[in-house]
């Protein structure tokens, strides 16, 4: 089997081991394991079956992983992306009033255009054009915003009126909120000292642990669920998965009537999904790529196009499957953080999603608070690429622009924003300092395309 592995995925080659790019994969599924509770629960919001949902959420995360995995050798894991899920079901389906078998459609086509924009190198021009100081950023920007991610999903960080967002109150509703969040701070410690000792597997360990230790909690009655407020037994229950809902999704992006559904506004929409997914992905992409040491002199990854392929062909599986877009998951970097170098670490996680269809609710039942001081932690991870950007006197019109995409991304909870105001930035910043030479020709595209975004989309 060893010989097999080393065989397809060239181990040693990328410095690696079976055990350790397999315990990345486990521990890439258990930070992206909340996309089986969560993708249902938006996209039902839509209309759709929830079961029917999660099997096809399962079945697009497994194929655009194994895609991942036997076409680019890179340890990243796909699922149906956060946001696009979100506006496929409020914005086109609510918003517009569209079917969601129109949405689904739409998705189906962005992916057909992904495709095609991959074959011809068009992706992988615009990955190479960004500079190498905005890559860095998206890495450390990337960081802080699944560690924001992590803060919420722990509930460590709640909404507040009057400063947008404060630190929970321990005391109020102690045997639910306040106990998971005390939980989250527990299984931050565990990680972290994990870590430290050089402990293999300690990401997944301390999901591990925060989960056992919230069971004990839950026997001793400190936690208390509470099904109302969103606060479910921590213990899995045992019962297999409904696999006739599939055929309620299954194909139904072909089965439409486009009556009432103006040509424009699906343009629109269509364009929207391949906006928002094009620079999620090649976000994505730089920030784990980074973190993992696999970027060239010159910024670049030698496989971005079969990683984009496999990721174009994932959105329109998946949308014929029966789930908004799948995408390459900011969670693939607990995975690089555990050690995983290549597509081993990846078909790990394929399979798990697709074992997951047969036991979905023991993995759903992994609590967000045990699988947020992961991300919280691989935030840190990313964030210690910040070093890397040059931060000298004359170095501000690259180092200003820089920061600026690091910002962005947590504040305006999106990573695509953050790139578009990296990269806008940096071609004024540059231009109006004289800089022209160091700005690249499709910089100015898509600086451009941008603006032109924000002001009619």
């Amino acid at each position: 089997m060893n010989k097999m592995f080393e065989k397809v995925f060239k181990l040693k080659e990328n410095k690696t081991n079976t055990k350790t790019e397999i315990i990345a994969g486990i521990t890439t599924f258990m930070t992206m394991a909340y996309i089986l509770a969560v993708n249902p629960s938006i996209l039902s919001e839509a209309g759709m079956d929830k079961t029917a949902v999660l099997i096809a959420t399962c079945l697009a995360s497994f194929v655009g992983t194994a895609c991942m995995a036997f076409m680019a050798n890179l340890p990243f894991a796909l699922s149906a992306g956060m946001g696009l899920n979100a506006f496929f079901a409020y914005t086109v389906v609510i918003g517009y009033g569209y079917p969601w078998q129109v949405a689904l459609l739409a998705v189906f086509i962005e992916g057909l255009i992904f495709i095609a924009l991959s074959l011809t190198k068009v992706r992988e021009a615009i990955f190479d054009s960004i500079p190498l100081s905005l890559k860095k950023a998206v890495s450390v920007g990337i960081g802080l915003f699944i560690a924001f991610i992590g803060l919420q999903n722990s509930g460590l960080v709640i909404k507040n009126d009057s400063t947008l967002v404060s630190i929970i109150n321990f005391t109020d509703n102690f045997n639910t909120a306040g106990i998971s969040a005390l939980l989250a701070v527990i299984g931050i410690f565990i990680t972290a000292v994990l870590y430290i000792k050089k402990v293999k597997g300690s990401i997944l360990i301390g999901i591990i642990a925060t989960w056992l230790i919230g069971m004990l909690c839950q026997v001793c009655g400190l936690y208390v669920p509470a099904p109302d407020a969103g606060f479910y037994s921590l213990f899995p229950t045992f019962q297999m998965t409904d696999f006739s809902k599939i055929g309620e999704t299954f194909g139904q992006c072909f089965n439409i009537d486009m009556n009432g559904v103006g040509i424009f506004n699906f343009i629109v929409v269509i364009f929207s999904f391949l906006f928002v997914d094009l620079f999620d992905t090649l976000g994505t992409l730089i920030g784990v790529s980074t973190k993992a040491d696999m970027l060239d002199k010159d910024g670049k990854l030698a496989k971005i196009k079969p990683a984009l392929l496999a990721d174009s062909i994932a959105t329109s599986a998946g949308a014929v499957f029966g789930t908004s877009t799948t995408t390459t998951f900011v969670e693939s970097s607990a995975g690089v953080a555990a050690g995983g170098r290549t597509g081993l670490t990846a078909i790990t996680t394929a399979v798990l999603f697709l074992i997951s269809i047969l036991f979905a609710p023991i993995f759903t039942a992994i609590p967000s608070f045990a699988t947020a001081p992961a991300l919280i932690f691989v935030g840190f991870l990313m964030f210690t690429t910040i070093s890397e950007i040059k931060l000298t006197d004359n170095n501000y019109a690259s180092a200003i622009p820089a920061y600026l995409c690091v910002l962005a991304m947590p504040m305006f909870y999106s990573i695509a924003e953050g790139i578009s105001i990296g990269v806008i930035s940096y071609v004024l910043i540059n231009l109006v300092c004289g800089k022209k030479k160091d700005i690249n020709s499709i910089m100015y595209v898509l600086a451009v395309l941008f603006i032109l975004k924000y002001i009619f989309l």
